[in-house]
């Protein structure tokens, strides 16, 4: 007699296990084949999960997008943060940001490329997201700026925003032609620009001023 056929027994996850395991999918289908030519079907069995169990955890598949790009937008504020915290030193702080950004940028499995480089990055609500991120981190730097500056709280943010669209402009350009020039001199060249601008804005008289 032939036995009946094994249920198929999915282990279950915790919750955030679970959603972590599907945006990991979604995130190597979105890079693989894009947006709009992956299906929430290619997603449910690159995690090797019923479709119902996609569903369950995200309304659609441009929500499993969304939660993708506020990923990679908070670990981008969060390494320039970091790296402004982690030193007294301007020029470090300068370097520091960018090359932290810049290691995440070529990270495989960062998502940076599936959120700046797809065929979503000029959708309204993904635009959005890349804007509010540059603005973070230029606020970020704009409080060190107001530190050790005579600048008002409003030209320090310009300059902070400036830089970080400086560095996100020059990620999306560098990104393909990765194979004719190294991050080391993208970084080079970026941080001589970059020092040269910020270290010509005359510090705060105080003796609070952190060295440069």
């Amino acid at each position: 007699m032939t036995s009946p056929p094994t249920p198929d027994r999915r282990v279950r996850l915790p919750r955030g296990e679970r959603r972590a395991q599907l945006l990991g999918a979604a995130l190597a289908a979105f890079a693989e084949s894009g947006f709009h030519a992956t299906a929430m079907d290619d997603i449910a069995v690159r995690a090797g999960v019923s479709k119902p169990v996609l569903y369950q955890h995200f309304d659609s598949k441009l929500d499993l997008y969304l939660a993708i790009a506020e990923s990679v937008a908070e670990e981008v504020v969060q390494r320039i943060e970091g790296v402004l915290d982690s030193t007294e030193s301007n020029h470090a702080r300068i370097s520091g940001c960018l090359s932290s950004f810049f290691e995440f940028v070529e990270q495989p499995s960062s998502g940076y490329p599936v959120l700046s480089r797809s065929d979503m990055a000029s959708d309204p609500a993904v635009a959005t997201i890349l804007e509010r991120t540059r603005r973070a981190c230029g606020e970020s730097m704009g409080r060190v700026l107001a530190e050790e500056t005579e600048l008002s709280w409003d030209e320090c943010v310009l300059l902070g925003t400036t830089m970080a669209g400086m560095a996100q402009a020059a990620a999306v350009s560098w990104y393909d032609r990765r194979g004719t020039m190294t991050r080391e001199r993208v970084l080079e060249l970026l941080s001589t620009i970059a020092w040269r601008g910020l270290g010509a804005v005359p510090p705060r008289s105080s003796p609070l001023a952190l060295p440069g």
